[in-house]
């Protein structure tokens, strides 16, 4: 899956928290998904695979952990893909930022038809993990053990690390902790650079660093590892496709340094400018190149330039997830998914407390074909209107997603005060109408869009005398 990647350390964050965000994009617009939670009894001892049929005995402790799968309908055709969550222990995983290799990593270490890949990784992981370190360490030992039919991007937190790991040919694998007071943009290409096997904050395969010497893969010789040049992909391609990505999310935070879209040697974590927020990522997650001559919708560039790059949000935007783990607020209200489903550029974020047992209905119970009362098609009818008129409609459009996120903020503030002293069923109550609460209100304020939207262009159109 073609996504975009953005963490951020608990020290570049304006509150504290540590965050894991991704675009999970598909290979055409529609890709129904939804938001659930996963009970211990649910969780599968005997997990097969749909993409390659591979079998795996999976433990019998599983915690709960919520999850972004695909419906029941397309599970049935091509697996469960949980993509993304956080347990009951705090911990999140994002899996995966589809990556690129080269042709001499394969050679070496050719990928592996029945090993696990994007559809497995967050049901095989998620529920066995009790820190961000830990997640590194499992998906290490199913790699080393099965290996794997694709080159991805995984990513791993809790309250204090982000670490970022990143698979290489079959079977071996390297992970960044993210330093604590930077960020990482990661775009569909290998992404880490300077990696010191002998850090506390690196980890990799056991032979990584002897596999490098024996096939003489260290192209920039001496003892420095550069790993995007050893790994990674150098193609045409990843000019247009990748590299513009990285570069547009580093200009937005950190606008005064010098960096080009046609730079293939972006750092790996930079210390943003100003402490980020959800609301900069979720912009970041959702752009397409604005105030450049690359913005499809502006009228600074030529017709080429306006299609030069690939855009971050875009039309195959099936969701976008920031994994919040607060570090201000008691454990048993640590945890936030912050979701949106369908293209970036016309949805809003909302957050949801992950201490629950169910999630909202509208974020739930997704259906394979357009259902207004969906969140999943709700931003898909607003992207149809609002793409042929993007600035007619761009007022009503941002102030959907002020409102959004706004009264998402102020619901989880005031029932942050309310639940600090509860627990159990009581707390668990709380927290789940708290959620329910906040569905209601991104539906209501995304219909309430629609409207302005059909109200405003229906006086426009075409057919009139």
């Amino acid at each position: 899956m073609a996504c975009t990647t953005i963490l951020a350390g608990k020290l570049a964050t304006a509150d504290g928290s540590t965050l894991v965000a991704r675009n999970e994009d598909f290979g055409h617009a529609y890709n129904p998904k939804r938001f659930v939670v996963v009970e211990p009894d649910q969780q599968s001892r005997a997990y097969q695979a749909v993409t390659n049929k591979a079998k795996f005995a999976l433990p019998a402790n599983p915690l709960r952990y919520t999850a972004v799968p695909e419906i029941p309908a397309v599970a049935k055709r091509m697996g469960v893909w949980a993509e993304a969550g956080i347990n009951a222990a705090n911990v999140t995983m994002s899996a995966t930022e589809t990556s690129t290799t080269n042709p001499r990593v394969l050679g070496i270490d050719p990928l592996v038809k029945q090993g696990v890949g994007e559809e497995d990784l967050v049901t095989l992981v998620l529920p066995y993990i009790h820190s961000a370190r830990e997640g590194v360490q499992l998906l290490g030992k199913y790699l080393a053990k099965y290996g794997t039919y694709e080159s991805n991007g995984v990513a791993f937190s809790d309250k204090d690390e982000v670490w970022y790991m990143e698979t290489i040919g079959g079977h071996h694998w390297v992970a960044q902790r993210v330093p604590d007071d930077c960020y990482v943009v990661a775009p569909n290409w290998f992404a880490v650079t300077d990696f010191d096997f002998r850090s506390q904050d690196a980890m990799a395969s056991n032979d990584l660093e002897q596999l490098i010497h024996d096939h003489h893969l260290n192209v920039d010789g001496g003892d420095r590892y550069n790993l995007r040049h050893i790994f990674g992909s150098h193609n045409d391609s990843d000019y247009r496709y990748n590299i513009p990505r990285q570069w547009y999310v580093q200009r937005l935070f950190n606008p005064g340094a010098n960096v080009q879209p046609d730079d293939p040697d972006l750092p790996f974590a930079r210390r943003p400018e100003h402490k980020l927020t959800i609301e900069d990522v979720k912009y970041a997650l959702s752009s397409h190149y604005q105030h450049t001559p690359y913005d499809p919708y502006s009228d600074l560039g030529t017709p080429a330039q306006q299609h030069a790059f690939r855009p971050i949000g875009l039309q195959r935007n099936s969701e976008v997830h920031i994994l919040q783990i607060r570090s201000d607020v008691p454990e048993k209200l640590a945890g936030i998914c912050w979701l949106a489903f369908g293209p970036n550029a016309y949805n809003a974020l909302a957050p949801f407390y992950t201490n629950v047992t169910a999630t909202p209905e509208a974020y739930r119970n997704t259906e394979e074909h357009f259902n207004i009362a969906n969140m999943y098609w709700l931003p898909h009818a607003l992207a149809t209107i609002g793409d042929e008129h993007p600035k007619r409609y761009e007022a009503a459009i941002e102030e959907m997603k002020q409102n959004t996120i706004a009264a998402g903020r102020h619901i989880l503030l005031t029932t942050d005060v309310d639940a600090a002293g509860l627990d159990g069923e009581v707390l668990e109550n709380k927290l789940t109408a708290a959620n329910d609460q906040i569905a209601a209100q991104a539906h209501k304020l995304a219909m309430k869009c629609l409207g302005s939207m059909v109200e405003t262009g229906s006086l426009q159109i075409r057919l009139n005398y």
